[in-house]
């Protein structure tokens, strides 16, 4: 089971209860994928960087609820949570973080490099803002084609302070781009919190000396997102250029699997998946307004469950890459 791309335009009708349900499912399986993925890790099966999106799961799936078929997606290294909401095979993101020939890019690519054109997914980067004039060069593609489409280009609160960054809103403003930049602002740049960073702690306002509007969104309200998704691609697809998304989340684990993250307390951690949780908001709201009953909510879980683990099942037993993969996938005949 992948994630069905549900993407609508803005000013489509208010979210039904199916549609509610599933932004539960698709933030579930991100989440039961990601712990996997950290088992995994744990067991020494996934190698080199991994950086979970644990906490996280709203704004992807939120953002993707607004878009359409011909926009594209492009974002940096904690990128497993994009590539599940893009609907790309948990089967695929799986044998890839495990190095397999199953995975999405023959096993070669690992966490962070990897890349799905039929799903219109290029890409999480290693180099932190790189995907933004990258994203910014998606953007161009569509407006050169005439295609209709806009680019959601995620990057981090860490991200937002690299010069490329400001040259690449500077460029989409200037030649009215249909771009989104999301920054998803989980408070912690590694190790270092926003308020250590950066000057300006109000992300969305970035973009003002580009005149590029942006606006403040709850990142882990998925309804909150999904709303204010819409308004902002409405804007880039008009014709009107960039606009800036500040999405206020929140990762519960570390940078990376190698992080302790003592930079912070667990009592501060544990305030946020008490009070913020996304799914736990969303499951409560399903059970409040009467589109699913607890033991719905708990067959879901074990549906996702099993999808992840047929995930983990297929990425451990395919096979690795021959060593004379090594020199494929290299360079392209133009």
């Amino acid at each position: 089971m992948a994630i069905t791309r549900r993407r609508t335009r803005a000013g489509a009708p208010a979210p039904t209860n199916e549609d509610l349900l599933n932004y539960y499912k698709d933030m579930l399986l991100i989440r039961r994928f990601e712990e996997k993925a950290g088992q995994l890790y744990g067991m020494g099966l996934i190698a080199g960087f991994c950086h979970l999106y644990i906490g996280q799961e709203a704004v992807v799936v939120g953002m993707q609820a607004a878009i359409s078929p011909e926009d594209s997606v492009i974002t940096s290294y904690r990128d497993h949570g994009h590539m599940l909401a893009c609907g790309m095979d948990p089967r695929g993101v799986m044998a890839e973080l495990t190095g397999r020939t199953g995975g999405y890019s023959k096993g070669k690519g690992g966490s962070m490099h990897m890349f799905s054109r039929e799903k219109r997914f290029f890409g999480g980067h290693g180099i932190v803002g790189a995907q933004v004039p990258l994203g910014t060069g998606l953007a161009f593609a569509h407006k050169y084609r005439e295609d209709g489409g806009v680019c959601l280009c995620y990057l981090g609160d860490g991200a937002i302070n690299q010069g490329q960054v400001y040259e690449s809103i500077n460029m989409a403003s200037l030649w009215k781009l249909p771009v989104v930049y999301v920054i998803e602002n989980n408070k912690y740049a590694m190790g270092t919190s926003i308020e250590r960073a950066s000057a300006g702690t109000e992300l969305y306002r970035r973009g003002a000396a580009y005149d590029v509007p942006g606006k403040q969104v709850d990142g882990m309200d998925v309804l909150a997102v999904r709303a204010a998704g819409e308004a902002a691609v409405a804007h880039a697809r008009n014709g009107e250029g960039p606009f800036i998304l500040e999405m206020k989340t929140y990762r519960y684990r570390g940078h990376s699997m190698s992080d302790p993250a003592k930079y912070r307390t667990k009592e501060e951690v544990a305030k946020m998946r008490e009070q913020h949780d996304p799914i736990d908001k969303m499951g409560k709201k399903l059970v409040e307004d009467g589109v699913a009953n607890e033991e719905r909510l708990k067959e879901v879980d074990r549906e996702v469950k099993a999808v992840v683990g047929e995930a983990a099942e297929f990425a451990q037993t395919s096979p690795e890459p021959d060593p004379t993969e090594l020199w494929t996938d290299v360079l392209i005949e133009a």
